[in-house]
């Protein structure tokens, strides 16, 4: 089969590789139909993941069919089509308990990382049960593959961690695919401003046409500035840091206001300072999390009724053997104006 395989930082190619087989009891292998690159991938192509070692197989969205499944698996069967969780979960776990599928001792974020992933033609996926959703009849599956990552995480790392309320105001630095997702999903709790932030004004124009209050352009260095004029010299009850590098912290350190929230979602590769000698004393709460997906069956539900439109994020389509120029258009985002690229295997 098919699958795009990372060789090391900045080195990916598209690779024959072997059909994944049934390792475990638990485990289902499944057939890819539609796929997706993440700006996690991006991440491990500069090194920033040490975790993902090279020989493996990236990628940790999609949708699919059941090709095969271990004697464990009770909730699939083969042709059965099925929704993949970045997350995978055992369910029994001392972190699953707590619904921080993200930390299970044998799954969370695994895929595409410790494990190959979703950009080939099959993936293996372990703890198949209370890993996969089943794919409700008459769905968009291209829609549905928003919900494997960017979707959840926007909501769990940066809406819920962030304490987005009716009324309040939000700031989301970072107007790619993830903060976007924090975008639409913050709009649930009604909140009375939501301000978004990046350097790119094609990314902003799109924030606008996503329901964003406001947008600040960034590229002149004055963003905190320009923030604190739109919140009256306030600032916002919640900042989202969805970039991931030390300058768009500090953003968020400088927007923030007193009992307010910094929800960081971001990959950070590097240090970030923390202005600890400005902020000790304005009771604020900083959170950090990898989603651990407990939103997904919610989220399918409202994109099932139209409450979010997750198609709007998709922009590009390529087929799997045109996965290389997939990646040049998603790394390219700024000249090409990608969102998501689906990925059809």
């Amino acid at each position: 089969m098919q699958a795009l395989v990372y060789h090391g930082p900045g080195q990916k190619k598209l690779d024959d590789r072997t059909k994944p087989v049934v390792q475990s009891p638990t485990d289902a292998v499944v057939r890819i139909t539609k796929t997706t690159i993440c700006g996690t991938d991006l991440h491990i192509l500069k090194g920033d993941v040490p975790t993902c070692k090279p020989g493996t197989t990236l990628g940790h969205e999609g949708v699919g069919v059941i090709d095969s499944g271990g004697p464990g698996v009770v909730t699939f069967k083969p042709g059965d089509r099925v929704l993949i969780s970045c997350i995978s979960a055992c369910g029994r776990c001392e972190y699953c308990r707590k619904g921080m599928y993200s930390h299970c001792t044998t799954g969370g974020w695994i895929l595409g990382n410790s494990i190959d992933g979703t950009q080939a033609e099959f993936v293996r996926i372990p703890h198949a049960d209370t890993s996969l959703y089943p794919i409700p009849d008459g769905a968009d599956e291209e829609a549905l593959v928003m919900l494997s990552d960017i979707l959840p995480t926007g909501f769990e790392c940066g809406v819920l961690n962030g304490k987005v309320q009716p009324g309040s105001t939000v700031a989301i630095v970072g107007s790619g695919p993830i903060g976007l997702a924090a975008l639409l999903t913050a709009q649930l709790y009604s909140p009375s401003e939501i301000i978004m932030i990046d350097l790119d004004e094609n990314r902003l124009a799109v924030g606008k046409q996503f329901g964003a209050t406001a947008t600040v352009n960034s590229t002149d260095g004055t963003a905190a500035q320009q923030v604190m004029a739109l919140t009256g010299g306030r600032g916002v009850d919640t900042a989202i840091e969805a970039v991931g590098i030390p300058a768009t912290f500090t953003l968020c350190e400088d927007i923030v206001t007193a009992g307010g929230t910094i929800a960081n979602v971001g990959v950070h590769g590097v240090k970030a300072d923390l202005h600890l000698e400005r902020l000790w004393s304005h009771n604020i709460t900083i959170t950090t999390r990898l989603v651990d997906t407990v939103s997904m069956p919610m989220l399918l539900k409202t994109v099932q009724s139209k409450r979010i439109d997750a198609k709007q994020l998709i922009t590009h389509r390529f087929k799997l053997s045109e996965i290389l120029q997939a990646y040049d258009t998603f790394g390219r985002a700024a000249d090409t104006k990608a969102l998501k690229v689906i990925i059809e295997a």
